[in-house]
């Protein structure tokens, strides 16, 4: 979760709460010696997530002393062009719990792609978020970003297991 996304003037809706139960999620899963990924998007240039810039920097730590990994990407899917893929079978992970922003782009994309692959997706309703989608004159009025976070995880599909809260997503070491 980058900084532009979760503080400032451009964070998501109930940001705090966000990053309270993601930072939470991650101890959890520290504590249970489980692979801990967290995904770095490098957005264009002027993007709020341009490379070097504050908001392209993650907002919660890493503990790469505990083998914590970063990876770097460019699409919204965190496997597209990354070596997450081979990062989990040689961890021997075969279940994922994904949790960030923006609901509908990148976790979407992401969990998509690890269906795609067999591995088992948890997906935490209340560890994910994104933006509220504006009015579009002659289409619809504003849709607000809880809505539009359900309808993201409503469209992966009855192969994705979505947990009402992260405090109830469990952790293995691989």
């Amino acid at each position: 979760m980058q900084s532009a996304f979760v503080s400032g003037r451009g964070a998501v809706p109930d940001a705090d709460r966000l990053l309270h139960t993601v930072g939470d999620l991650m101890a959890r899963a520290r504590e249970s010696g489980a692979l801990l990924v967290q995904l770095q998007n490098d957005g264009e240039p002027g993007s709020p997530d341009e490379p070097g810039t504050p908001g392209w920097r993650l907002h919660l730590p890493v503990d790469t002393g505990r083998g914590e990994v970063v990876l770097r990407k460019s699409a919204d899917d965190g496997f597209e062009e990354t070596r997450l893929e081979k990062l989990l079978r040689e961890a021997g992970v075969t279940e994922l719990a994904l949790c960030g922003v923006m609901s509908e782009m990148c976790v979407s994309a992401t969990a998509r792609t690890a269906l795609e692959l067999d591995f088992r997706v948890v997906l935490p309703h209340d560890a994910h978020a994104t933006y509220d989608i504006p009015a579009a004159e002659g289409i619809s009025d504003a849709v607000p970003a809880a809505v539009v976070s359900r309808v993201a995880e409503w469209a992966l599909g009855d192969e994705i297991e979505v947990v009402a809260r992260a405090s109830d997503v469990g952790f293995t070491r691989p």
